[in-house]
C-alpha cells in the first residue's frame, strides 16, 4: 500500500539520508506544504480542538459513532463560534519569507 506524506518544508525532511531512505522505500511519497502556508496551521489548530475536546475523551463502537461524535461537536461549537485570530506581523512573516526564498535560491543553484 502506497503511503502520501504531507509535511512541513523543514530541511529534515529533504537530508541526504532521509532521500536514500525514501529512494529504498518507494512506497512513501512525500508531498511538501507550500513554505508561505502558515494559514494552514489555523487548520491543524481547528483539527486538534475537536481531537482534543471530542475524539480523546470518547469511546466509539463504530465509525458511525465517531462521525455522529465529530458532527455533534461541530454543532454545539457553531451555535457560540470563536474565529481563531492570527496574530502575526506582516513584517515577521515576510521576513520568513525571503528568508525561506534565499534558502530556496541556494538550493537551486547548488
Amino acid at each position: 500500500m502506497d503511503l502520501y506524506l504531507i509535511v512541513d518544508n523543514y530541511a529534515t525532511h529533504k537530508h541526504p539520508k532521509v532521500k536514500s531512505w525514501l529512494k529504498r522505500h518507494r512506497r512513501f511519497h512525500m508531498h511538501f506544504t507550500p513554505t508561505a502556508s502558515s494559514w494552514m496551521n489555523l487548520v491543524e489548530r481547528w483539527f486538534r480542538e475537536i481531537t482534543d475536546k471530542r475524539i480523546r475523551r470518547g469511546t466509539f463502537n463504530n465509525v458511525k459513532q465517531l462521525q455522529k461524535a465529530i458532527t455533534d461537536y461541530i454543532d454545539e461549537h457553531n451555535k457560540a463560534p470563536k474565529a481563531f485570530k492570527w496574530t502575526a506581523k506582516a513584517d515577521t512573516i515576510l521576513k520568513k519569507v525571503r528568508r525561506a526564498r534565499a534558502a530556496l535560491d541556494k538550493m537551486q543553484t547548488a
